[in-house]
């Protein structure tokens, strides 16, 4: 199996809780509120983690709440390679409103970056790359990180051999707008951003493959993944273009639900399983990742058997 290294430059403590309902004026009471590590690139180690497959999380962290962010990553027992960030890792916070069922999220900024700190944090994230191996650098960059720092990750792991995933949003998204990137393995865009890059409504499945195509066919990565919302996510290679239709559950919270297609998609690739059956694992992942809390993410057994309810058609 190929090993999995993911990224994550502006982690979070996650603080998710609930209240009656959310309205300006009078001290709001709400429950206990749930921790948990958060950011893209930790959300898709542990997803991987609880759908069976191995990873090792780089994990930028500092101040207190790096402390926090320390200690809940102790307590899910995932492998971490943490690296010193400047200023305070940022928390977000996840509040229900019992009332309506409405899920409202605040999300704050990481701490800024000078580049003395990113060029020690690049020569530390070198050291840990996996030869031959899978890189996953998901989530947004902090203040400071340069837009293209993924096209400089390109260039390290084409060097070791190792193919870069990239889910991101902000500053590096950006740069795929600008044409600065190049190089993925895998580029996975949601509905919103793949409608921002495109500058166009992507009004079906077609109008997504052609797109991400488009994509492919620039060099920006050898396989684009666009996801569609609740219709699933469209994979397009040089071999073909497919839809994986997302299964039919109850939503309970759409938070993390990216970050577990990502895991499910990528620890189909480690075990080299063809693309079709990649995107399946990952559209079923994401769709048991809907079904629970906010900042719970999916379930191995509801993923597995929801593998079967995704099925996947050409394009």
């Amino acid at each position: 199996m190929t090993r999995i290294l993911t990224i994550t430059l502006n982690p979070a403590v996650d603080l998710e809780t609930a209240t009656a309902e959310l309205r300006p004026g009078p001290k709001l009471r709400c429950d206990t509120p749930r921790l948990d590590p958060g950011g893209g690139g930790i959300n898709v180690s542990r997803a991987l983690r609880e759908l069976g497959g191995e990873s090792i999380a780089v994990v930028a962290a500092g101040g207190g709440m790096g402390v926090v962010l320390g200690q809940l990553l102790d307590r899910e027992g995932l492998p971490v390679r943490m690296i010193d960030a400047p200023g305070e890792t940022r928390q977000s916070l996840s509040v229900m409103e019992t009332d309506t069922g409405k899920q409202f999220r605040f999300i704050f900024p990481g701490p800024e970056w000078t580049a003395e700190r990113i060029t020690r944090a690049s020569a530390e994230i070198a050291e840990v790359i996996p030869r031959g191996g899978l890189v996953v650098l998901s989530g947004s960059h902090p203040p400071g990180f340069p837009d293209d720092y993924p096209a400089d990750l390109v260039r390290l792991c084409g060097a070791l051999g190792a193919r870069v995933v990239l889910d991101t949003s902000g500053a590096a998204f950006r740069a795929l707008q600008a044409g600065r990137i190049s190089g993925l393995e895998v580029l996975r865009l949601d509905e919103e951003e793949a409608t921002e890059l495109a500058g166009r409504a992507l009004d079906d499945a077609s109008d997504s493959a052609d797109f991400a195509d488009s994509l492919r066919r620039a060099g920006v990565a050898r396989v684009v993944i666009l996801a569609r919302g609740a219709e699933g996510s469209v994979l397009v290679a040089e071999n073909g273009r497919w839809l994986a239709h997302a299964a039919k559950v109850p939503v309970r919270s759409k938070t993390g639900a990216g970050d577990s297609f990502v895991a499910g998609f990528t620890l189909g690739l480690s075990r080299g399983e063809p693309l079709p059956d990649c995107l399946q694992r990952g559209v079923a992942t994401a769709s048991a990742a809907v079904m629970t809390e906010a900042t719970r993410l999916c379930e191995r057994t509801t993923a597995e058997r929801l593998i079967a309810e995704c099925p996947v058609e050409p394009l």
